[in-house]
């Protein structure tokens, strides 16, 4: 999506402040951008073909024009590509829930369609969902904070679904949305979820089940009757 790239992990708090986002996007020139989107374009068809293992940066470099030592100008690894990725995916989530808020039904009701809706996003292509979800795993202090940022996101649009209100997307990650209680339940369902979500992309369950494990933890977490 060009112009648009910026740059999940506690059981039931948000971490004090958000981190930095991954490079200084902001700053690039017009040239840079465009490359910078070639190359994020590259690597998101290869992993649409060949998951997470045809992510090669040198086929990433050779598919985007751009020679290798450039491509780590922007990118230090394949997980940076793809974590970067994800963070378009979920911007692209947030403006969903931003044009089309969950505000109608219960908070139940509304927290269900929000993971419902960010599970079907990210399965419609489900190799490239498995080497993005993969990603997260690299393990490193830069791969912690990114993760940790993008809870942060998910959790603020979670605690508006909760409120029945549009997520102002533009408010600072830091700020405080909702109550200490409100911000208890968006992370521990968002942690279902992120966990769901790795058993799918391990294949231990299709996609449907990730619904069904989301709305189950809602309904215990907000006490709906046969949620058992």
């Amino acid at each position: 999506m060009p112009g648009r790239p910026r740059p999940p992990v506690p059981a039931a708090a948000a971490p004090a402040a958000a981190p930095a986002p991954a490079a200084p996007v902001a700053r690039l020139a017009a040239n840079q951008l465009r490359r910078m989107r070639r190359i994020v374009d590259a690597a998101v068809e290869l992993a649409e073909k060949g998951g997470f293992e045809a992510v090669r940066l040198r086929e990433v470099a050779e598919q985007s024009d751009v020679a290798l030592g450039t491509l780590y100008k922007y990118f230090r690894s394949k997980e940076d590509i793809l974590l970067f990725a994800l963070n378009e995916e979920i911007e692209r989530l947030e403006q969903s829930m931003v044009a089309r808020p969950a505000t109608s039904g219960t908070p139940y009701d509304r927290v269900c369609e929000f993971f419902r809706r960010g599970t079907r996003a990210l399965a419609r292509r489900p190799q490239f969902a498995r080497a993005m979800i993969r990603s997260m795993t690299a393990g490193d202090a830069d791969t912690a904070m990114k993760i940790a940022a993008l809870q942060l996101r998910i959790a603020r649009v979670v605690t508006a679904a909760l409120r029945g209100v549009a997520p102002d997307i533009h408010a600072p990650l830091d700020q405080s949305i909702g109550d200490a209680r409100e911000q208890a339940i968006a992370f521990t369902i968002m942690q279902v979820w992120f966990s769901s979500l790795v058993g799918w992309a391990a294949g231990l369950h299709p996609e449907r089940v990730v619904s069904e494990q989301v709305r189950r933890a809602a309904g215990l977490i907000l006490d709906r009757p046969g949620a058992e």
